[in-house]
């Protein structure tokens, strides 16, 4: 397991990388976990956990059945309480990303689509883009990020699953 600050993570914004720690965590030779955590970020520690295992479900580099690091792996090498991670692990239990088994740790779990509430699963994008409208970002540069974004994350998805990684 590694905790560096690191300058070359190409997935953050340039002004990002400066104030920014990858965490990686290894076993047995295989990444499992890669989160970016940024101290000047106003989210707290917790969701910015949330949502790096999030987007590394989402980009398929943890498929089911992965399992994540323990809790006290993750809050010793980050240097942050364990509640901190536990309160990011449960979240994502209740959110239906992960199974926990007390004393076996945490899996991720199986991707079958589950029946969300359109108005709970479009209310981030709403915010976010209010958010860009309200800081003046035309509506021509927000199609273009989305689009951008999109095509990222299938690339990413695409080339995992031609390395036999998670789908």
């Amino acid at each position: 397991m590694i905790v560096k600050l690191n300058a070359q993570q190409h997935l953050l914004n340039p002004l990002d990388i400066i104030n920014s720690m990858l965490y990686t965590y290894n076993r047995q030779l295989e990444v499992t976990m890669f989160l970016t955590m940024q101290p000047n970020d106003k989210r707290p520690v917790y969701q910015q956990i949330v949502d790096g295992i999030k987007a590394l479900i989402a980009h398929g580099d943890l498929g089911e059945g992965k399992s994540l690091p323990s809790v006290r792996q993750v809050a010793g090498d980050l240097g942050i309480n364990l509640n901190t991670v536990a309160v990011a692990y449960r979240q994502l239990q209740d959110e239906g990303f992960v199974t926990v088994r007390h004393g076996a740790g945490a899996v991720i779990a199986s991707r079958t689509p589950r029946r969300v509430d359109e108005v709970d699963i479009y209310q981030p994008l709403r915010t976010a883009l209010t958010q860009l409208v309200l800081s003046g970002v035309s509506h021509k540069e927000i199609e273009a990020a989305v689009h951008q974004e999109l095509t990222l994350l299938q690339q990413t998805r695409s080339c995992n699953t031609e390395k036999g990684g998670a789908q």
